[in-house]
């Protein structure tokens, strides 16, 4: 305790009461602060220390001995500060009974309790604390930027004029007008100084030289990489469900569906263990990015989880991070901007800066939120390591739509298109885009007792109607007439608390079914029967899987972004057929039946004949566990956007042509003696070359001879010489930017070769080209792979 005299004790209560006490102590300790800071840290500044290039300060800040010294310093001030006015305060409050009336209102208005005001003084030193933390880093980065320039090297900052470098001055000019646009930059030593402007863009951006002064402390011999752990097939996901995370009902879905499949993804891994052998598999580091279920991002799936909302998005992401995890590779999962910012080292700021470190991840996989979300917070960054971006995305990205300038000039521009991307990093849903990569997701797989308790279980009137939503079902009552008529209908619509009025009252239904109990729903019925919406969701293979019809209907005209309001505004022109293209071009009847329900003597015949058919369970290979291992392990294996080498310049001429005509005279092959063409995938070997009917999409050309159009071979086919083998004369030869080139053109015997290799597309179509089509073989079940590409 402090000893202190009546007569002090007097002077000090006169004193807090004039002058309102805790505003006279805030203005104190703040004065004190400030004065203690200033002389502390001048001091720093003074001792001019030699430090090293911004990016290499972190790991120091917080454990440089003056750094600790000082913050040391202020706690032991304020923890002094706080134990006087502890004093003072129990001295106050032991004299308060002898005061007078008057006094003590005046008092008890102006001077608050001790217990607050201590709690208010600690609050105080807390914030103080925080903020001496935060100026320290920011002055240990400009100190390090002054201490280079202090040594008589003023003289040397002036931009320099390098042909290497063309863009290094218009920055600087940017940099003078606009340094302070972005706290990042003062975070990574800008103070606005002509050399702290060339550091920050020679040694944290590229646009200019290193500064020869700086080479010594700033260039520095990049480690050498560690060598790669193997990659191992898993058999628990356990960890995975703990790294998925936990709050939202999306998320929680998520869990329960991998939990249910864990036996069938290991059984999975083992088969495909069998199958690879030997192979050497390096475990690649991934981060993982659920972008739409970021609150950022408004996160509208969760909400609906438990309300009918769609789910085959979550479908998609559940498979997704369990077929990374079984294949054995290091996953980070992040669902949040914050969570977000962390992994990839995001400075502080407004994202105008590259990262503070390299990217640590080999492959990002993300949807379009979460790229919106990195191209605004990774600075330049972003167009360097934006090659490892894996985008999931359910319809498809076509190349006309990807390529900013060529989708501004033609009107390709939409709000999801234009990331400048190599079109295969976009991921889809169903294979129905080949200038994209096919992801795909599982449905779950029968086995053989299954299979036979389901032939003996169905009901062979029962019909189940694909429609979570009540407002799938406005205006159909037509269609379920019919139905009626024919079977028991049955339906899974979500409602609260009153049947939803567009459901009729003689459909059974059961409202919003979890997963198990949906399963068992579908194995008893014979039909299930969609009425044009939702598109290519993951129900109709869940339900040919459990050994049902699926009936859809046909479109007519067919749906797209010119006609129909739910694709308007998507990155892509491909025209739909049916309410499930895949379901009806991939696997047809007797599983499948597309009937146009505008016709009701088609629809009622329809059902009679599917009421007469038996069909097994049925589920295509690749939406198996091992159908989804198997392409991913190929993806990680052999896609590489980063190093891959850019295509020939459109007319190259090589000394002997790899092509050879087939002996039918139709199209081209790979000839057998020439070389293999190293690093291509998928193997040059595979390709067969035609030239489509005018008006015809290499897409459709393709499949017409039951191949694949495989975009990664059209530089193989962009030169002159490839019509010439194919017997085509051209007149003339130019070489532009078009999604439809190469391509010949009649009248005018015009061959026309394609400039930009990001707009080789095996979408688009005119009546004016005879497009030239690159395809080729798959695997059985697997059409996203070639016969060799394993």
């Amino acid at each position: 305790m402090i000893a202190v005299n009546p007569d002090g004790k007097i002077m000090v209560r006169r004193c807090l009461v004039t002058l309102r006490p805790f505003r006279l102590f805030v203005l104190g300790i703040g004065f004190f602060t400030l004065c203690f800071l200033m002389t502390s840290l001048g001091g720093q500044f003074s001792a001019r220390r030699l430090g090293d290039a911004p990016l290499t300060i972190r790991t120091e800040v917080m454990g440089g001995p003056e750094s600790r010294g000082v913050l040391r310093k202020m706690s032991d001030l304020l923890e002094l500060m706080v134990k006087r006015m502890d004093a003072l305060a129990r001295l106050e409050n032991g004299s308060e009974p002898h005061r007078g009336a008057g006094h003590g209102r005046l008092a008890a208005d102006r001077l608050p309790p001790g217990a607050g005001l201590l709690e208010r003084i600690q609050a105080i030193a807390q914030n103080v604390s925080d903020i001496a933390v935060k100026v320290d880093q920011i002055l240990r980065h400009s100190l390090l930027l002054h201490s280079g320039v202090s040594e008589g090297r003023r003289d040397q900052c002036e931009a320099p004029s390098d042909p290497k470098f063309p863009d290094c001055a218009g920055k600087v000019e940017w940099m003078r007008a606009r340094w302070t646009s972005d706290p990042c930059y003062a975070f990574f030593g800008v103070d606005g100084t002509e050399c702290s402007f060339l550091i920050y863009l020679s040694e944290v951006e590229w646009f200019c030289p290193p500064l020869p002064w700086r080479n010594k402390t700033a260039a520095r011999t990049p480690p050498k990489p560690l060598p790669r752990a193997q990659a191992v097939f898993r058999s628990s996901l356990s960890p995975l469900l703990e790294l998925m995370g936990s709050g939202k009902e999306s998320l929680i879905f998520m869990k329960k569906r991998t939990k249910r499949l864990t036996a069938q993804w290991v059984m999975a891994a083992q088969r495909l263990a069998r199958k690879l052998g030997d192979v050497r598999r390096d475990q690649k580091q991934i981060l993982v990015h659920i972008g739409f279920l970021t609150e950022e991002s408004g996160d509208v799936f969760s909400p609906r989880v438990l309300k009918g909302g769609p789910l085959g998005e979550m479908v998609q992401w559940a498979d997704i991070l369990a077929a990374l995890y079984v294949l054995g590779h290091s996953l980070r999962v992040t669902v949040s901007l914050k969570e977000l910012q962390s992994n990839l080292g995001v400075p502080p700021g407004r994202g105008n800066c590259p990262l503070t470190v390299p990217l640590p991840f080999d492959l990002i996989y993300t949807d379009y939120h979460g790229l919106q979300q990195m191209k605004q917070h990774m600075g330049l960054s972003f167009k360097k390591y934006r090659c490892r971006i894996r985008v999931i995305d359910t319809f498809g990205t076509e190349p006309a739509y990807n390529h900013e300038e060529y989708a501004t000039l033609h009107g390709y521009r939409t709000n999801w298109g234009y990331w400048n991307l190599n079109p295969k990093q976009f991921m889809t849903m169903f294979p129905h885009t080949p200038d994209n990569s096919f992801m795909g997701f599982v449905s779950e797989e029968l086995n053989g007792t299954e299979k036979q308790a389901v032939k003996g279980g169905k009901a062979g009137n029962m019909a189940v109607v694909y429609g979570k939503e009540a407002s799938i079902w406005k205006g159909k009552e037509k269609f379920l007439a019919i139905l009626n008529k024919y079977m028991e209908v049955h339906g899974t619509v979500y409602y609260e608390s009153q049947r939803p009025p567009e459901v009729p009252a003689f459909v059974k239904n059961h409202g919003l079914l979890p997963q198990p109990e949906f399963q068992q729903l579908l194995r008893k019925a014979k039909l299930f029967i969609g009425f044009g919406f939702p598109y290519e969701g993951p129900a109709p293979l869940e339900a040919i899987a459990n050994g049902c019809v699926f009936l859809q209907a046909r479109f007519s005209p067919p749906h797209s972004s010119l006609n129909h309001e739910f694709f308007r505004g998507k990155p892509t022109s491909r025209e739909v057929y049916s309410q499930h293209p895949y379901a009806e071009n991939f696997i047809g009847k007797p599983h499948v039946w597309t009937v146009d329900y505008n016709n009701s003597e088609e629809f009622e015949a329809a059902i009679k004949a599917i009421m007469r058919t038996q069909v097994d369970p049925y589920l295509p290979y690749e939406y198996t566990c091992e159908g989804m291992l198997e392409r991913i392990h190929a993806y990680l294996q052999h896609q590489d956007f980063c190093s891959a080498p850019g295509p020939a310049p459109p007319g190259t001429h090589t000394l002997q042509s790899p092509f050879v005509l087939a002996p039918n005279a139709t199209h081209l092959e790979w000839a057998r003696n020439a070389s293999m063409a190293p690093g291509a995938w998928p193997p040059a070997h595979s390709l067969r070359a035609w030239l489509a009917a005018a008006g015809r999409a290499c897409t459709d050309a393709c499949l017409d001879h039951g191949l694949i159009c495989e975009p990664s071979f059209f530089p193989f086919l962009n030169s002159r010489d490839a019509f010439l083998k194919l017997q085509v004369r051209c007149d003339s030869t130019e070489s532009e930017m078009n999604h439809l080139y190469p391509a010949f053109a009649q009248p005018g015997q015009e061959c026309y070769l394609q400039k930009e290799p990001l707009l080789f597309s095996c979408a688009g179509s005119s009546t004016k080209y005879h497009r030239l089509c690159p395809c080729r073989d798959f695997r059985k079940g697997q059409v996203a792979l070639c016969q060799g590409c394993l």
